[in-house]
């Protein structure tokens, strides 16, 4: 699932267009299965923000480098 760090890949927060440090990894419990990731990228800035967001709806899992290759 990892990403291509080749290509320049932006912050998925809305509006940012700085480049993304970390994949915040995340899944929907009531429509996707336990191991399904999906991928929002963020920056710095709003790794903070895009993880709370998700957290208090229990969809964050966990939040790696770009690019990091699935645990």
């Amino acid at each position: 699932m990892g990403l291509d760090p080749a290509r320049e890949l932006t912050c998925s927060a809305k509006g940012c267009t700085a480049p993304a440090a970390v994949e915040v990894r995340w899944n929907n419990p009531k429509l996707h299965t336990p191991e399904r990731r999906k991928v929002w990228l963020a920056c710095g800035e709003h790794d903070g923000s895009l993880t709370s967001f998700l957290s208090a709806r229990g969809f964050w899992r966990e939040t790696v480098p770009v690019g990091a290759a699935d645990a």
